[in-house]
């Protein structure tokens, strides 16, 4: 079987962005979450708020090494897979990358130090400020990331001269016409992965009744965001869709599994998308509510996929899914935020069993959100590197072949494996240690970390070697 580069090369790109992504979507919504922690340390001296800073900060530590390790190859693939994509966007992707590290990465690696190894070495108000300045930086490296991607969905500001994408206006390259919706939408999805994940712990401390002032505190503080966050990004979502329909009609047209161009188009619960015949199996739907969410008519026109040739639509099957995967768990993120409201208002949001077992469960959930909101903005643009510009296949290397592109995939299992488990082999430990207080220091000798990752530990973990939770 002839091996062919550019489904492997893509395969790859996939994989990576995939494993990737799950790792800052999560660092940027925790980052504010222990800068939150430190001010209100700062100004009400609670030792509960500085166990809660200290514990998530260990977390933040290992989940931050493993988006810097897994991040850090994929602009290493746009010249190994994608060279003539890199030299056709490098006037714009260049300067961009390159203002990400050194506004953001800095920031960030330079303040984490002093959030990981100045504690009780440097005032609490260096401390805070410390604890901020990597929320920034988190922030700040999104914006770069996401005006990049964005312009690749929607490209704006530039001309095209000899193959090369000339920019003529930085300001509509940067801000083009869906930055502002992926951001706020991208943002949102963090803090959501962030209240998940703290709400989620902090249940499995309560079940099993450790430090219950400070985990009562953490969890009621999500519940809180989460009650806000998650009809809110619903609403963003919409907004995102409009603003998707307008400049990538066919991706909205695969997500809804249309074919033809009509109006009072259903939408499907269930289907399954046939590319080839150009039609759908098995359909499911509640007749007249795509067209009333996508044009807020109940008898609106919606776009579809056959007003382009079948070379230039998407895998419609994985598009169609993934949608509904990342709808279906915003919408049970949503019923878990009001059940908590209506547990809270009952007294028992602290008490309640199977309430704090859902929450434990639910960690998972913004993940999968998350990495199915990339496939349907990935696999959606397909077969567009730069929509409806450049297509994967005039972006690939020319000199490369299916055996280097499947070797490389390979390697990048390999690794992402052992990156993974040693990852999660971390967080266990972390997580079973719990908000333990560090030992104060011995008179004239300073602690410092001997390895990496060893601010994610305490000197409690030997003595702990083997306990139960």
């Amino acid at each position: 079987m002839e091996l062919d580069p550019l489904l492997l090369s893509r395969l790859q790109f996939a994989f990576v962005v995939s494993f990737h992504a799950i790792f800052p979507v999560f660092t940027i919504g925790l980052a504010s979450y222990i800068a939150l922690l430190h001010g209100l340390f700062y100004k009400t001296e609670n030792p509960a708020w500085d166990r809660l800073a200290l514990f998530w900060t260990k977390v933040f530590a290992v989940v931050f090494g493993m988006g810097v390790v897994s991040g850090i190859v994929m602009s290493f693939q746009f010249g190994t897979n994608w060279s003539n994509f890199a030299y056709a966007t490098s006037n714009f992707l260049g300067p961009v990358l390159s203002y990400e590290v050194v506004t953001a990465f800095f920031l960030e690696a330079a303040f984490l130090g002093v959030l990981l190894f100045g504690r009780n070495k440097v005032p609490e108000g260096v401390h805070l400020f410390a604890a901020i300045m990597v929320a920034v930086g988190t922030f700040i490296s999104s914006f770069w990331i996401l005006s990049a991607n964005s312009w690749m969905q929607t490209p704006a500001g530039y001309e095209l001269i000899d193959g090369r994408f000339h920019i003529t206006s930085w300001m509509e390259a940067l801000f083009n016409p869906s930055f502002w919706y992926r951001f706020v939408h991208m943002g949102m999805a963090s803090f959501l992965t962030g209240g998940f994940v703290v709400a989620g712990v902090s249940a499995w401390f309560l079940l099993r009744k450790r430090d219950v002032e400070a985990n009562k505190k953490a969890l009621s503080m999500c519940l809180w965001l989460l009650l806000i966050l998650a009809p809110a990004q619903a609403v963003v979502g919409d907004f995102h869709g409009l603003n998707t329909l307008e400049h990538q009609p066919t991706k909205v047209a695969a997500m809804e599994g249309n074919w033809e161009t009509q109006t009072n188009v259903p939408l499907l619960l269930f289907a399954i998308p046939d590319k080839e015949s150009q039609t759908n199996h098995f359909e499911i739907g509640i007749p007249n509510l795509a067209s009333l969410i996508l044009t807020h008519h109940v008898d609106g026109e919606v776009p579809g996929l056959n007003a382009v040739p079948i070379e230039e639509q998407p895998p419609v099957i994985i598009v169609f899914w993934a949608f509904r995967v990342m709808v279906g768990i915003g919408l049970l993120m949503i019923a878990v935020a009001l059940t908590g409201l209506f547990l809270r208002r009952k007294g028992r949001v602290y008490e309640n069993p199977l309430f704090l077992k859902t929450l434990t469960v639910m960690i998972v959930s913004p993940f999968l959100a998350v990495l199915g909101g990339w496939i349907v903005t990935e696999s959606g643009r397909a077969p567009w590197l730069v929509y409806g510009v450049m297509t994967h296949a005039e972006g690939l290397t020319p000199s490369l072949t299916g055996g280097m592109a499947l070797f490389t995939l390979i390697g990048y299992i390999a690794v992402y494996s052992v990156v993974f488990l040693t990852g999660i082999y971390y967080l266990t430990r972390v997580v079973r240690n719990g908000m333990k207080e560090l030992p104060a220091e011995v008179e004239g000798e300073v602690q410092r970390p001997k390895r990496p990752l060893s601010a994610a530990q305490t000197p409690f973990d030997d003595d702990l070697e083997g306990a139960n939770p």
